[in-house]
């Protein structure tokens, strides 16, 4: 997807990680930012660690001035579990559909949720610190599941697209 109208017909969007700031830059060059926040008014939407920076309201200590699109009322740190060097995996228990599933995940670089809104839920937490938030159609993690073959997140995501 590079254009606003791309986003027509699709029924979600994942938004992987990578660079926040160039991302962001990316999706003013091409228009893309009220029509992300339109689309996730209307369909599911993912983001991992990037991408939770990205759909965050606030991004503390803002030195890159990202400016988040406001998906989910979160208050986020970029790169607040270390530098690329520090990455580490970890299994976290995700609270999903009413159960508790063990999955294996990975933080690399990874944004830190410091505030969470009244209506946001906490599906996953790392040391107190939420990493997993679910808000209506809009779905962040601080982590990435898609370097390990656990597949449980995603097909959460999946049953969102399919109700």
């Amino acid at each position: 997807m590079k254009l606003p109208e791309d986003l027509n017909g699709l029924k979600a969007l994942i938004v992987p990680g990578g660079e926040s700031t160039t991302m962001e830059i990316l999706i003013d060059r091409y228009r893309l930012r009220q029509p992300l926040i339109d689309f996730a008014a209307r369909h599911p939407i993912y983001g991992t660690c990037a991408g939770m920076i990205l759909f965050s309201s606030n991004v503390d200590d803002n030195q890159a001035c990202v400016r988040p699109l406001n998906l989910i009322d979160i208050d986020v740190a970029r790169i607040a579990y270390g530098r690329q060097v520090y990455s580490f995996d970890r299994q976290l228990e995700l609270t999903l559909n009413g159960g508790v599933h063990g999955v294996s995940v990975s933080f690399i670089r990874a944004p830190r949720v410091t505030r969470v809104g009244p209506e946001v839920a906490v599906l996953a937490s790392l040391d107190a610190s939420p990493v997993l938030v679910e808000r209506g159609n809009v779905l962040a993690a601080s982590f990435h599941t898609e370097l390990n073959d656990d597949t449980v997140l995603l097909n959460y995501f999946l049953r969102k697209i399919r109700a």
